[in-house]
């Protein structure tokens, strides 16, 4: 695992070549919504997307994640089924759905069902390279999405002088990278771990988590600003020894959710020392979401070290699906 995060730079690289290769004639067709459908490290990506796209986009942006669609999906909606193995079974069955809905389908995929469906029916396939874990290709699949975007005349070519940018922000604070994830995972250690963030940021927050989950194996949640500071900031009432909480934050947030993370970090310090502050680095979406989410992934690969677990084993993740299949 330390070696595919070490490769997230030429990983990014390698998508664009991708994205730039695979060009998609959409024939002028005018969307009225876009629904991607995906799970875990496969669908991660759209729901960052759908971060970045909130103030760019005038028709819905949405994730699924289920096995059902909404029923909104139509004739004019671009449905994107993104499924690293091309075997997730809620996105083979969501898109089997689209389908008969007569949506315009494109598909990401390493291969599987998924590639096999896209050729049967000559659906435009991006096909990425396999045998990685999904969560460890995520530079591979969001990419692409962004790409599907702009071929489908819903996001400005400007997208790719960002995304150059973010790469070699990324390859400039490599060292320093590893370095604060060192530090931060000393501080998790035998915790359990809350991730604060502020909305436009929630795709990070669950990327972390999920991080933390699939490669140090502990148990995380998350939340977002304003969203929490009208519930759970309630919760805070006791101490709680046995946390660890991130606070993450960019320069770039809306000054009144700034304000209100330090009053919530006012609120929290009541009652925990262990506060951990994450500011990311950079001048626009993708350096500071690409810097973000390199440092978040060392954190996980270090405090797996820590915890002495295997960062690249999912056995329960296995046979959950194993037993799924039996049914």
């Amino acid at each position: 695992m330390k070696k595919l995060i070490q490769q997230f730079p030429q990983q990014l690289s390698e998508a664009i070549a991708i994205g730039r290769a695979n060009k998609i004639n959409f024939e002028n067709t005018t969307f009225n919504q876009v629904l991607l459908s995906g799970l875990g490290g496969s669908g991660i990506g759209g729901t960052i997307v759908q971060d970045y796209m909130n103030d760019k986009l005038s028709i819905p942006f949405a994730v699924n994640k289920n096995y059902a669609i909404p029923k909104s999906v139509q004739k004019n909606t671009l449905f994107i089924a993104c499924s690293y193995s091309g075997n997730t079974e809620e996105t083979i069955q969501a898109v089997q759905e689209a389908k008969k809905r007569k949506a315009i389908i494109v598909c990401i995929t390493s291969g599987g069902l998924l590639a096999d469906f896209a050729k049967k029916n000559k659906y435009p396939c991006i096909v990425i390279p396999a045998g990685m874990p999904p969560r460890a290709c995520l530079g591979y699949s969001l990419v692409q999405i962004l790409y599907i975007l702009y071929y489908a005349n819903l996001l400005n070519v400007s997208f790719e002088k960002e995304l150059l940018s973010a790469i070699e922000l990324v390859k400039k604070e490599t060292k320093a990278i590893q370095k604060q994830a060192q530090t931060i995972a000393s501080k998790l250690l035998n915790k359990l771990i809350a991730i604060y963030s502020v909305v436009g940021n929630e795709g990070l927050a669950i990327r972390f988590r999920q991080q933390l989950n699939e490669n140090s194996k502990v148990l995380a949640w998350h939340n977002i600003t304003p969203e929490m500071t009208h519930n759970e900031i309630v919760g805070w009432k006791t101490a709680h020894d046995e946390l660890a909480i991130i606070l993450c934050s960019n320069a770039s947030d809306y000054e009144r959710n700034i304000e209100r993370m330090r009053i919530l970090k006012t609120v929290i310090k009541k009652y925990s020392n262990n506060i951990i502050e994450i500011k990311t680095k950079g001048e626009n979406f993708w350096e500071r979401s690409f810097y973000f989410i390199h440092l978040t992934d060392w954190v996980s690969v270090f405090l797996a070290d820590l915890n002495g677990a295997d960062a690249i084993e999912v056995k329960v993740i296995d046979f959950l699906k194993g037993t799924m299949a039996k049914k």
